[in-house]
């Protein structure tokens, strides 16, 4: 097959429209369906389902879209490494992480980074949902578990936990839960059990609901109980990792938390000598280093 046309298919399946292929090819909607047609005609095969609206894959078409797209990350991931080569840290770094993590921890000391790298743009794709780092969804991920893939590189970074807290202004307000049962008189603020978390933070407010606590506000992730929180709305599940930011919080009932969460750095073996992912790796470290450090000086002081 012709490697030309594969790219052409590969922007119109994206697209699904010649018109938008060719945007994106700057060729004109003539130059890119000639292109298609050739290619069916090669492959004795019909590619698309054409109709007013636009174009749909066919059975075939949806098979050669997903070689076309394996095709591509593999290119990414050779491109990458050929940039990689030079001396410099520039480029794009896709890195995914939870919403919490990523928006209430790293995005926060980003700057840094950039200071030391100003070259270097950092993607930072913040979901629950766990990338596939071998099929280059992300370059690098920082995950609340370790990796299951064998062809990962992955380092330990820190653990942590899930803990209650509160505003000053709330206990001030409410008063302060001295035991498990004392919660019956607040709003707990978490996440659903259903939602999509790490095992033992769902596990620990699995347990706290046991206690017959009837007033609750669930959000889906971190950022919004912290939120809530703040706004003195109730006592929230929390991880510990927010105390070094966000010390107007105070902690309630210091013997409840959950079980340790590891966090896991990974990325894909083939990125090994990538000197961005070697950047990002010791920057998150110098800052992990630098949070623990903290952490112990307020606990002296």
């Amino acid at each position: 097959m012709d490697w030309d046309k594969l790219r052409i298919f590969h922007a119109v399946a994206d697209a699904g429209s010649l018109t938008h292929a060719g945007d994106v090819l700057h060729l004109s909607q003539s130059a890119v369906s000639r292109q298609v047609r050739a290619l069916e005609e090669s492959l004795n095969t019909t590619l698309f389902h054409r109709h007013a609206r636009g174009l749909i894959l066919t059975e075939q078409g949806e098979l050669l879209f997903d070689a076309t797209t394996a095709m591509n990350k593999r290119l990414d991931a050779a491109s990458a490494r050929i940039r990689d080569s030079e001396e410099e840290v520039f480029g794009e770094l896709r890195v995914t992480t939870t919403i919490g993590f990523g928006t209430l921890w790293l995005a926060p000391r980003l700057a840094k980074l950039y200071e030391q790298y100003p070259d270097l743009n950092i993607d930072l794709m913040l979901e629950e949902k766990v990338l596939d780092l071998p099929m280059r969804e992300a370059d690098v991920a920082i995950r609340m578990k370790e990796p299951s893939q064998a062809d990962l590189i992955r380092k330990r970074l820190m653990s942590v936990r899930m803990r209650l807290y509160a505003s000053q202004s709330y206990l001030e307000t409410h008063g302060k839960p001295e035991t498990l049962k004392d919660l019956t008189e607040h709003r707990l603020i978490c996440q659903n059990v259903t939602s999509e978390q790490v095992g033992a933070g769902a596990s620990f407010v699995t347990s706290l609901l046991a206690n017959d606590i009837t007033k609750m506000l669930y959000v889906n992730n971190y950022f919004g109980v912290l939120q809530a929180v703040s706004h003195d709305l109730g006592i929230g599940v929390l991880p510990d990792y927010l105390m070094q930011d966000f010390p107007d919080l105070v902690r309630v009932g210091p013997e409840i938390e959950s079980a340790e969460v590891p966090v896991y750095l990974a990325f894909p073996e083939e990125l090994r000598q990538s000197k961005r992912i070697a950047a990002f790796r010791d920057f998150v470290q110098e800052e992990i280093i630098l949070h623990r450090k903290q952490l112990r000086e307020k606990d002296i002081s």
